[in-house]
C-alpha cells in the first residue's frame, strides 16, 4: 500500500519570513480578540447580556457558557498549527452565525453585520500567510 505525502513545491509556495511572520501576528490578533470575546461569555460579563438580549438571544448564563467554550476551544485549535484548518473553520461558522444575527436585526452594515466578515478575512489571511497547505490550496495566483 502506498501513502501520498502532501508537501508542497518548496519555490511555488515558499514564502519569505517577513509574510510568515505577518500572519503570525495577524493570527495572533485574531485569537486574542477570540479569546477575551470568549472570556466575557464564560463568565458571563452583564454587558453580554446586555447587548446580547436586543439581537434577539436568551439572557441564560448556560448558553453562554456554552458559547464561550466553543469559541476558546476553537481558537486554540486555530492557534496550534496542526489544528489551524479546523480552528479556522470552525471559527467561521461560529461568524457566520453572528452575521446572520445581525442581519435579521437589520444592524448598520459596516460597523455591525459586515463585522464578522472583517474577523474572517484577517482570520484566513493570516492563515494563508503563515501556512503552505492552505497557500497550495487556494492560490491566489499560478
Amino acid at each position: 500500500m502506498t501513502t501520498t505525502s502532501y508537501t508542497a513545491a518548496p519555490n511555488a509556495n515558499s514564502r519569505t519570513g517577513a509574510s510568515v511572520w505577518t500572519g503570525r501576528a495577524l493570527s495572533g490578533l485574531v485569537v486574542l480578540f477570540l479569546l477575551f470575546d470568549g472570556a466575557i461569555k464564560l463568565v458571563p460579563l452583564q454587558v453580554v447580556i446586555d447587548t446580547a438580549v436586543p439581537l434577539g438571544w436568551p439572557a441564560d448564563p448556560a448558553l453562554w457558557r456554552t458559547l464561550g467554550l466553543v469559541l476558546i476551544a476553537s481558537a486554540l485549535l486555530y492557534a496550534y498549527p496542526r489544528t489551524s484548518i479546523l480552528g479556522a473553520i470552525l471559527i467561521t461558522a461560529y461568524l457566520g452565525g453572528a452575521i446572520a444575527t445581525h442581519v435579521r436585526i437589520g444592524s448598520p452594515p459596516f460597523s455591525h453585520t459586515l463585522f464578522g466578515v472583517y474577523l474572517g478575512i484577517a482570520l484566513w489571511a493570516g492563515l494563508w500567510l503563515r501556512d503552505p497547505r492552505v497557500r497550495a490550496l487556494l492560490p491566489l495566483a499560478r
